[in-house]
């Protein structure tokens, strides 16, 4: 048995080279004249061929219907788009009398030629692109979304990836940062969509207000900004590629971190492993054409980047201070005064005159209350009545030995509150000395019923040792006695001072 192209072979070869007549071949082959002439033309089956398109009767009329439907669709969503089958029942309510095959196989056509065409780009060194993609991670037991910061330098491909709580200011400035330490400079171009963090207004298609956090990040590290068209991520089609890739690649399966830290390692530590990739069609790694890269890098700045939102507030009457849906203590000193929030992706440092006066983690969560007791330990000594049900001392746990304390110094003090009180002045001890310490100065202080402040802290003050004590006071210097006055004395004359 031939195959078609073997058999259209032998008659060519048995033709062509005079070997058989034509004649012999239409009778051997029992082949129509106009089947060899096509045979000798073609050095292969050409195929069927129509010469002129066919007539659409049914579904003619209705093209120009079906290409209307199909432009007014791409202003929607594309989840709320027609279909082929809902153009179809359309048309059918218009007049369509045909079958939906037909209606099928002109939707496709009509979008085969309106899909767009993109011109292939070229990407210079020292050009980047940054994006955000989102997956599932789980974070100590609890599956839940994640936001990851990825930028990509387009002409090597070397990126950066770093997962965060959730898009916004701060993780924008956190990421680059980071990402420029990684890459061991600043890139001089960077690409990006039209994130509402970083675009306050979209004016025309290359013109936008930028926002002041962004302005702000830009100032420090001088770079030149590009931003995308609307609905155009196109443009951006590298750092696109590299969040499907991270998705794909480092989120599955899913992972199980005891938190982002943990997480952030594992990822650090795939970017530089990825750097020892060759890309298609190119000879050298990442790690080199990354060096292509930094030649056109601007350097990074002498100065850090203080990557936080700023924001001045009041500490209310309980000592707390608003900051991103959350409440922070500062020390009850500072009640009433006015404060300054600096809120970092880990932490919040609240300031008063430019001077630290607290610092919490930060938390991503909503309404939380978040207290450090040590910040109402000296509102506890005005009032000690508050001591049991003080909400910043609930989850408090104290060693035992306070407990024992406590009970004798309520037994000793026959005076009601003045127990309480000495109590509530040895836990005072807690804002110089760590709780270890602590504890064991109050086991020592019970083991020779000394349960008062004075002398528990008196375990608290480090004690010289022999050593120590000879060398301080070798730093001493005792003047020569002066014995004339002990002579006069034993001559039994008067001793005249001064």
């Amino acid at each position: 048995m031939y195959t078609d192209m073997q058999w259209w072979t032998k008659i060519r070869l048995e033709v062509l080279r005079g070997e058989t007549s034509k004649r012999e071949i239409l009778r051997r082959e029992g082949i129509h004249w106009e089947t060899l002439k096509k045979i000798l033309a073609h050095s292969e089956p050409p195929g069927y061929r129509i010469k002129k398109p066919r007539d659409k009767p049914k579904i003619g009329p209705f093209l120009e219907r079906i290409t209307e439907i199909i432009n007014t669709d791409k202003s929607l969503p594309k989840k709320q788009r027609h279909t082929a089958k809902r153009i179809y029942e359309r048309i059918r309510q218009e007049g369509y009398q045909g079958g939906y095959t037909q209606v099928k196989e002109a939707v496709r056509q009509i979008r085969r030629v309106k899909r767009e065409v993109f011109m292939p780009l070229i990407h210079r060194p020292g050009e980047a692109q940054m994006d955000f993609g989102f997956a599932l991670a789980k974070v100590a037991g609890v599956l839940r979304k994640i936001a990851f910061f990825v930028m990509v330098l387009a002409h090597s491909d070397a990126f950066f990836i770093r997962a965060f709580e959730r898009e916004c200011s701060e993780t924008h400035w956190e990421g680059h940062a980071r990402a420029f330490e990684f890459f061991g400079g600043v890139p001089c171009r960077i690409s990006y969509d039209n994130s509402k963090v970083l675009v306050s207004k979209v004016i025309s298609s290359h013109e936008r207000i930028l926002t002041d956090p962004f302005l702000k990040l830009q100032s420090h590290y001088l770079f030149r900004e590009h931003f995308c068209r609307v609905a155009r991520a196109n443009e951006k089609g590298v750092v696109e590629g590299v969040v499907k890739y991270a998705r794909l690649n480092f989120f599955v399966p899913v992972p199980q971190v005891n938190d982002l830290d943990e997480l952030n390692g594992i990822l650090l530590q795939m970017c530089r492993d990825d750097l020892n990739r060759r890309l298609r069609g190119k000879s050298a790694t990442k790690a080199e054409l990354l060096a292509e890269d930094q030649a056109a890098f601007l350097p990074l700045p002498a100065a850090v980047f203080d990557a936080c939102r700023k924001q001045p507030t009041r500490a209310s009457s309980l000592s707390l201070v608003r900051f991103d849906n959350n409440d922070y203590s500062v020390p009850v000193a500072y009640a009433h005064h006015d404060i300054l929030v600096k809120g970092y992706v880990d932490r919040v440092v609240l300031l008063h005159n430019h001077r630290v006066v607290a610092e919490h983690r930060r938390s991503w969560g909503k309404e939380g209350v978040f207290f450090n007791y040590l910040h109402y330990l000296p509102l506890l000594e005005r009032k000690p009545g508050s001591l049991d049900h003080a909400r910043p001392l609930a989850d408090l746990q104290l060693p035992s030995c306070f407990d024992v304390l406590r009970r004798r110094l309520e037994a000793e003090q026959k005076k009601q509150g003045d127990g309480i009180r000495e109590f509530i002045r040895v836990l005072r001890l807690l804002e110089n000395y760590p709780m270890a310490r602590l504890r064991n100065a109050v086991e020592k202080g019970l083991a020779i019923r000394a349960h008062n402040q004075e002398a528990i802290a008196q375990y608290l003050v480090p004690r010289l040792s022999g050593q120590c004590r000879s060398h301080v006071f070798r730093q001493v210097t005792v003047a020569k006695p002066d014995i004339s006055a002990y002579r006069v004395l034993l001559s039994g004359r008067e001793v005249r001072h001064g």
